[in-house]
């Protein structure tokens, strides 16, 4: 098994090994200050959740993403990697039973399924994937498809953003 310092390591290159101590202290303790920052530097790096869970736990993975998440988009306005932890973080939530997309028992409304199936057959029309409807819009490519399967209500300005990048001019329902 390998040290959480050699682990450290691997995603803090960088850092001298008094440093990577010290980062191991930081991630240890989700009040400091640089926590945030170092998380998005560990993030950026990592691709397995199995190794990012040996080092932070899941409940404090689930409880801080939201403000990791927030710091990443200020720093780093597109990264397919944030998009892939908010993946896995919205498995978790699903898998621990508070799905956060999920306010209500049920099936989607038919106006939100009748929007998404609309912007769906638009994009693809277009050629375009849900990435590159999301950096020309200004959503993230999992709104994009939560949207198109009519699990995310949207604003109204969204919507017109959405249908001004299509070409959509009207949604009859």
């Amino acid at each position: 098994m390998k040290s959480k310092i050699s682990i450290y390591s691997k995603y803090f290159w960088d850092l001298t090994t008094k440093a990577l101590k010290e980062t191991e202290k930081i991630i240890n303790n989700p009040k400091h200050s640089k926590f945030i920052p170092r998380m998005v530097a560990l993030l950026s790096r990592c691709h397995s959740p199995k190794e990012l869970f040996s080092l932070i736990s899941q409940e404090n993975f689930i409880k801080y993403w939201p403000r990791i998440k927030s710091y990443w988009k200020k720093i780093a306005p597109y990264s397919d990697f944030r998009d892939w932890w908010q993946t896995i973080y919205e498995s978790l939530l699903e898998k621990e039973g508070y799905n956060k997309y999920k306010k209500f028992k049920g099936r989607p409304s038919q106006i939100s399924l009748k929007i998404g199936k609309v912007i769906r057959e638009a994009r693809v029309q277009k050629n375009l994937t849900q990435k590159e409807l999301g950096v020309q819009v200004g959503i993230s490519q999992p709104d994009i498809s939560m949207i198109e399967e009519g699990k995310k209500n949207i604003t109204i300005e969204t919507l017109f953003r959405l249908c001004k990048v299509l070409g959509i001019k009207k949604i009859e329902f």
